[in-house]
């Protein structure tokens, strides 16, 4: 099984708060199933918002927004059991009637570095889907979600293939 120095592939959705929203992110440059070459995801990180984007915007509000990379395109925001899905998390906000902040967490719900060989990929396009609350997006003051994905590539050998069959699609 020959691999690749890793490197990295960066993506954003922007969303609105109110409807799901996706954007595809392209892998034929690394995945060729006719030349048994896939990709395997080895971490997953998040970054809410711009750089500057405030977390919040208003007394007394509440918000929760995810997001989700999966294999295949989704309507909505899926569960563990779905077998397309790569990794999940979310971010949930909170402020008291003066707009203090009074909750943030942000959560890395599934991620191929909890896996021990990280996540294989063998299709040519994945997706970053993001949904919110009902007016999470104005309580949150986020507009977007990016990810940087750490991956290899490397050839399909039987097992991995055994595995990808198993697990995936």
């Amino acid at each position: 099984m020959s691999k690749s120095d890793s490197f990295f592939i960066r993506a954003s959705t922007s969303f609105n708060g109110t409807i799901y929203a996706q954007s595809s992110i392209d892998l034929g440059a690394y995945v060729d199933a006719l030349g048994k070459s896939v990709l395997r995801i080895h971490n997953v990180a998040v970054q809410w918002g711009d750089p500057l984007e405030r977390a919040f915007s208003g007394a007394g509000s509440f918000g929760v927004s995810a997001f989700q990379l999966t294999t295949q395109s989704q309507t909505q925001m899926v569960s563990a059991t779905n077998k397309s899905l790569i990794s999940s998390g979310k971010i949930q906000t909170g402020s008291d009637a003066a707009g203090v902040p009074y909750a943030v967490e942000e959560t890395l719900d599934i991620a191929p570095q909890h896996f021990t060989n990280g996540y294989l990929v063998g299709v040519e396009q994945i997706y970053l889907g993001v949904d919110s609350t009902s007016g999470a997006t104005p309580a949150l003051g986020l507009t977007s979600c990016q990810i940087v994905l750490e991956c290899t590539v490397e050839t399909l050998s039987q097992s991995a293939a055994m595995a990808l069959a198993l697990s995936q699609q």
